[in-house]
C-alpha cells in the first residue's frame, strides 16, 4: 500500500468520493473524521502521511484543526479541500499551515497531483 491519508470532511459523500479517488491511486485511507476535533484526535492516533481537510465543519473548523495539528506535528502535510474558494479562506488555510488548496467540486487528477507534489 502507498502513503497513509486521513480524510476530514463533514459530508459523508465527500469522504466517500475522496476515499475512492485515493484508493484507486494506491493511497491507503487510514481514517476519516467528520469535524475538526475528530481530525486532531485521529491525527494523534494514526500519524498519517497526508490529511485532506475541509474548512467549514461543526464542532471545530478546518483552520483551527490545521493549527492544532501543526502544533502536534510541524511537518504535517495538510491539503485543504473546500467549496469555499474565497481568497481570504485560502490565505488563512495556507497561513495556518496547509500545503495546498483544492476547490470542490474537484477533479480526481487534481487531488492526486496535490498529494504527489508533497511526497
Amino acid at each position: 500500500m502507498g502513503k497513509k491519508v486521513l480524510i476530514v470532511d463533514d459530508a459523508a459523500f465527500m469522504r466517500m468520493m475522496l476515499r475512492d479517488i485515493l484508493t484507486k491511486a494506491n493511497y491507503e485511507v487510514v481514517g476519516e473524521a467528520a469535524n475538526g476535533q475528530e481530525a486532531v484526535d485521529k491525527y494523534k492516533e494514526l500519524h498519517p502521511d497526508f490529511v485532506t481537510m475541509d474548512i467549514t465543519m461543526p464542532v471545530k473548523d478546518g483552520i483551527q484543526a490545521i493549527k492544532e495539528i501543526k502544533q502536534i506535528d510541524p511537518s504535517a502535510k495538510i491539503i485543504v479541500c473546500s467549496a469555499m474558494g474565497q481568497q481570504a479562506m485560502v490565505i488563512e488555510a495556507i497561513q495556518a499551515g496547509a500545503k495546498d488548496f483544492i476547490v470542490k467540486p474537484f477533479q480526481p487528477s487534481r487531488v492526486i497531483e496535490a498529494l504527489q507534489k508533497l511526497e
